[in-house]
């Protein structure tokens, strides 16, 4: 199901933001602490506005509970690939798998079958951003470690995508859906962080504390619209739209962190813009 114009300008306006709060959180010494700040932001936020929103439909209610347990999931494999592997390497990864699952899960289980073209639209997606870690060549043993934690964030990724776009179909109201994922999602590495960094959390906040809500609002703002946008149209198309934020995390790498741009990089984005634009348009 193809996105109207509207819904996939906001899905790259999600994309762009999702890559500004990624580079804030790689500037960060502390990652765990960083990962929580940005997560506790969309937290705090949605407890404040709970009581403005209706409770969610009882048919959404095991979403929002595996909702919360993907997203822990997430957020470990996330941290562990970080802890073994360069941002740069693993995060076009996981990108980049994340819209498969999505559409074998919507396929399967949403009746959200996609045509011949469309699938070949969502491999190129796919493999133009995963190359983009092919950067510096093709892994070696030494980076096995990383790309397969890279690659189980991914498949995290997708599978609490296709979570969040069941559940806010089942919600009755997105708006309520997304309030209370987000209540919810912040809460386990919240309690991590408090427990493993309790002597950090203070001299932390102090240094990096503004740059790190900054990051949660862009990341609170950017999962707000996907999940909107899943409840507008093809799920495998609004992921795959979703991680073109990894064109604009090397965009921003190459102007804010003087990171390289080169012919791969020029070439994987192509490729990427190619297979959206192919998505999008066929039926």
């Amino acid at each position: 199901m193809a996105l109207e114009s509207g819904v996939a300008a906001l899905v790259l306006l999600s994309a762009v933001l999702h890559a500004g709060w990624n580079a804030v959180v790689k500037v960060t010494g502390d990652r765990l602490l960083a990962l929580a700040t940005v997560m506790t932001t969309g937290s705090a936020l949605a407890l404040c506005a709970l009581p403005f929103v209706p409770i969610p439909a009882p048919a959404s209610w095991p979403y929002l509970v595996l909702s919360m347990a993907l997203h822990a999931a997430y957020q470990t494999a996330l941290l562990l690939s970080y802890r073994v592997g360069d941002l740069s390497h693993v995060y076009p990864i996981a990108r980049g798998v994340a819209p498969l699952p999505v559409a074998a899960l919507a396929a399967g289980f949403a009746g959200e079958a996609l045509s011949g073209l469309q699938i070949g639209a969502l491999l190129l997606v796919s493999l133009g951003i995963a190359s983009l870690a092919l950067a510096h060549g093709w892994p070696t043993r030494e980076t096995l470690k990383p790309v397969g934690f890279a690659v189980l964030t991914g498949l995290v990724i997708g599978s609490y995508s296709f979570v969040d776009g069941q559940g806010v179909r089942l919600a009755g109201s997105a708006r309520s859906y997304i309030v209370w994922q987000f209540a919810l999602a912040g809460l386990p590495i919240f309690t991590v962080a408090v427990l493993r960094r309790r002597r950090r959390v203070l001299d932390y906040l102090g240094e990096s504390g503004r740059s790190g809500v900054l990051a949660g609002l862009f990341a609170s703002v950017a999962y707000a619209i996907v999940m909107w946008a899943l409840g507008q149209g093809g799920m495998a198309n609004v992921v795959a739209l979703r991680e073109t934020s990894v064109i604009f995390g090397a965009l921003f790498g190459a102007r804010l962190l003087g990171e390289p741009f080169g012919g791969r990089r020029v070439t994987a984005a192509a490729v990427v813009a190619t297979g959206v634009m192919l998505l999008n348009l066929a039926r």
